[in-house]
């Protein structure tokens, strides 16, 4: 008995030291987790400590560079001469339905865009190359099949919807025989042995290739500078940009230089220079547009998807038909001839992007005629309209340009030299200032900071590709069959020339929509206090196209779409 009772007294205290460890490694446990908890507490607070200097320091250099471009370059920069042919203020449908009718011939109107373009490209520089005789050529041949009746009027109408229409495009979509540098000093002397298909399929359509115009270096920057035909000034004030990289093209159409053009967009390049220079600028859903005859080429299926040609041009009308043109055989997706009813489409708006890292906050004048916009859709219309907030706008950014990452190991510092070796970029930032470099400061900053960021396939990257699928249910969800979504083209009105490199990240409000792969339609809305274009974007579910360009026509009445810029007193 009594050994019994030792054993069971001994198993009690063994039972008793196991609870007493037991519990002390649960309590320091605990502890353990209570110090991950608050050495993770304490970490966030250091990177939103570190955040809001950032931002206080970035929002103090952004008004020291304004202070300093308004100094330098004065309150206000050349105007634009007059426009003193009528021929200049017509659209390309309307060109197009003289032309066939006789009311007008291609050789007048050819000739009316040649005579404007030499007028204001010395002020301007937005043209790089030209084919002015061989376009006249074309032109009389145009008249020529008007003349001999072997078409009808009707047949003209179908079989070649812009017969005679002088066109031009940006540097990097290849036109037979014009320069196509993409603003690559490797790429100075390289022309095009044939039309990118999107040019192929609107020169079949009749439209007449004249003029090639000016883009950022490389085509990956949102103000059109290079090395090669230099810096594109704005014709509503010449001290600001054109946005980028169709920012030649946009300039051109600004003041009536042409009538129509293609531009291309792979995070913005169509959309910004239409908001900066007052014109339109769809960029088609993803995969509808070919791609065929673009350099850079994308790198991948996913960077595909972000890129597309798209219609430029002053007048709403313009874009449907052009959409048509060079979607070929993808336009039956699109269904551009369903009538679009308004009243039935619903409008979601956002008036920000909910305050992003190191991006602008939209100005006053965006935001009140965006407001404007709505109370028209809202009464005038009497359509269905609601203000939403999308969080994960505030990672546009981020979310590009993980995205915009590949398996290729094909870096920037390869794409500055044509794939012919690779540039250093340490070198050419040396070079830089004494003017030895071929490439600009932009291009080399690019290069030496590319492989900072997000690497292609690590924890962060899936993140953020998991980020843009979210995203983009989220907007299929909202947007369906029959909704549009109204926001900021870009926070600002142009800014002065160079200040892009302080408010780096404010193409994230067109990129995001690249990302997801959906239409948006640049929409002008007049000009702002500083006399500069206003504007938004109208974005649409895939292959909605046609929501996006009825809401664009409707607001073009509404709120007049394009102003000729201001001439000089």
């Amino acid at each position: 008995m009594r050994v019994r009772e030792k054993l069971k007294h001994k198993a009690k205290d063994f039972l008793r030291t196991l609870g007493a460890c037991g519990a002390g490694e649960q309590s320091h446990r605990k502890q353990m987790e209570a110090q991950t908890k608050q050495n993770l507490q304490e970490r966030r607070k250091a990177r939103s400590l570190v955040k809001t200097v950032i931002n206080v320091v970035h929002k103090f250099l952004v008004l020291l560079v304004r202070w300093l471009s308004r100094t330098v370059y004065g309150e206000h920069g050349k105007r634009m001469p007059p426009i003193t042919n009528l021929i200049l203020m017509e659209s390309a449908t309307s060109l197009a339905a003289k032309i066939r009718t006789r009311k007008l011939t291609s050789v007048e109107v050819t000739q009316a865009f040649i005579d404007r373009c030499k007028e204001i490209n010395p002020l301007l520089n937005c043209v790089v190359d030209q084919r002015f005789d061989e376009a006249l050529k074309d032109a009389e041949r145009a008249d020529k099949l008007v003349a001999s009746g072997t078409m009808s009027v009707e047949q003209l109408g179908r079989e070649k919807p812009f017969l005679g229409v002088p066109i031009s495009t940006k540097d990097c979509i290849r036109v037979q025989d014009l320069l196509h540098t993409s603003g690559i000093w490797n790429r100075r002397n390289i022309r095009g042995e044939k039309d990118a298909r999107a040019m192929e399929l609107m020169r079949r359509a009749g439209a007449i290739p004249f003029a090639l115009t000016n883009v950022s270096e490389c085509c990956m920057w949102w103000e059109s500078v290079n090395t090669i035909h230099g810096r594109s000034r704005n014709p509503y004030d010449t001290n600001r940009i054109v946005g980028g990289s169709s920012g030649g093209e946009g300039c051109l159409q600004a003041a009536a230089g042409s009538a129509f053009g293609l531009g291309s967009d792979i995070g913005g390049s169509i959309r910004m220079p239409a908001f900066f220079n007052g014109i339109f600028g769809h960029k088609p859903s993803k995969f509808i547009v070919s791609n065929d005859g673009q350099y850079p080429i994308a790198l991948s299926e996913e960077q595909n998807s972000f890129l597309g040609i798209g219609p430029m041009c002053r007048y709403a009308t313009d874009l449907k038909p052009m959409l048509r043109i060079i979607s070929d055989e993808n336009a039956s997706k699109l269904r551009l001839d369903e009538p679009v009813d308004l009243k039935q489409v619903k409008f979601f708006y956002q008036i920000n992007d909910g305050g992003a890292h190191l991006v602008s906050p939209v100005d006053m004048d965006i935001r009140d005629a965006m407001e404007k916009v709505m109370g028209h859709f809202r009464t005038t219309v009497k359509a269905e309209v609601k203000k939403v907030y999308l969080d994960k706008m505030r990672k546009s950014a981020p979310i590009w340009f993980a995205n915009m990452k590949t398996p290729s190991k094909v870096g920037f510092d390869a794409q500055l030299v044509n794939l012919e070796g690779k540039a250093n970029p340490w070198l050419e930032l040396a070079k830089w200032p004494l003017r030895m470099s071929n490439h600009t400061l932009i291009g080399i900053m690019t290069a030496l900071t590319e492989r900072a960021g997000v690497q292609y396939g690590t924890e962060q990257y899936q993140h953020c590709v998991q980020l843009k699928q979210q995203l983009l249910a989220e907007f299929t969800e909202m947007l369906g069959e029959n909704g549009v979504f109204i926001y900021p083209t870009h926070p600002t009105v142009a800014p002065y020339h160079n200040e892009p490199l302080i408010r780096a990240l404010n193409f994230s409000y067109t990129a995001i929509i690249n990302v997801l792969g959906l239409p948006a339609t640049a929409v002008p809305l007049g000009l702002g206090r500083e006399g500069l274009p206003v504007g938004l974007q109208v974005v649409g579910g895939v292959n909605q196209d046609r929501l996006c360009l009825a809401v664009a026509c409707e607001l073009e009445r509404a709120f007049g779409g394009w102003v000729a810029p201001e001439v000089k007193a």
